[in-house]
């Protein structure tokens, strides 16, 4: 008979900082040294030893949940080949409520561009984006563009990087256009990508209204991480009339 090594139980705070991923989705070690009042070396050691045993992620700067669900992303051509339709009637709506001459997050994703594409036909925009795709709308004769990120993330064109959410820190944005992979029926919003989220949450933190593009298909589903609860939108924006 071969002996299994004990588990080692989780100390108190350890159970606290998974408690808080699970409910959360993403937490940063700045916030977590901040709450338990112990320094950002002995929280990184806990997300360590977590991590270790299976129950979170680590990144850079934090931690998240395992990634259970990831089987379920389309990559980007199956993406922008589902829903052209819906997109584009929720695109398009979503442009019409930004008032001209507005400085405006377009976060990633191909429901997104649809709003991008809308938009860039309206000159006098300050657009900041982490998407290449949706930067590439835009005349930079006719609007000032600004794209955040440092490193390439997928075949989306989509950039992720500390820089992202250091930069929108430091601004002010009229809107925050945001999209997700996920809403779930309890209500939360939902997206697969820890590092994406850091900068959808970073938007909406220094937008003065935060607007979420979401066909009708992304109701009903779940995705890894939670961007935020549905009632934190000031507007949400599908194709339905």
């Amino acid at each position: 008979m071969t002996l299994q090594p004990a588990k080692t139980p989780l100390s108190e705070r350890q159970a606290s900082i998974l408690s808080k991923v699970t409910e959360n989705g993403y937490v940063t070690i700045e916030a977590l040294a901040a709450q338990f009042g112990v320094s950002a070396q002995t929280v990184r050691r806990d997300i360590i030893a977590l991590s270790s045993a299976g129950h979170l992620q680590r990144f850079h700067g934090g931690a998240g949940p395992v990634a259970a669900t990831e089987a379920a992303r389309l990559d980007y051509p199956a993406k922008k080949a589902i829903g052209r339709p819906e997109k584009a009637a929720v695109g398009s709506k979503a442009a019409a409520m930004i008032p001209d001459g507005a400085t405006v997050y377009l976060d990633v994703g191909t429901t997104v561009e649809a709003c991008a594409v809308a938009l860039s036909r309206r000159p006098g925009f300050t657009i900041l984006t982490n998407s290449m795709p949706a930067a590439m709308m835009f005349d930079p004769a006719e609007h000032r563009v600004f794209v955040l990120g440092n490193r390439m993330a997928g075949r989306d064109g989509s950039l992720v990087g500390e820089d992202s959410t250091r930069i929108l820190g430091k601004v002010t944005l009229d809107v925050a256009m945001i999209a997700c992979s996920a809403i779930e029926d309890t209500g939360r919003v939902m997206d697969f990508d820890i590092e994406k989220i850091a900068i959808k949450r970073a938007a909406m933190d220094v937008a003065k209204s935060s607007c979420l593009l979401a066909t009708l298909s992304k109701f009903n589903r779940t995705a890894l991480a939670t961007i935020a609860r549905i009632e934190q939108f000031d507007d949400i924006v599908t194709e339905a009339d």
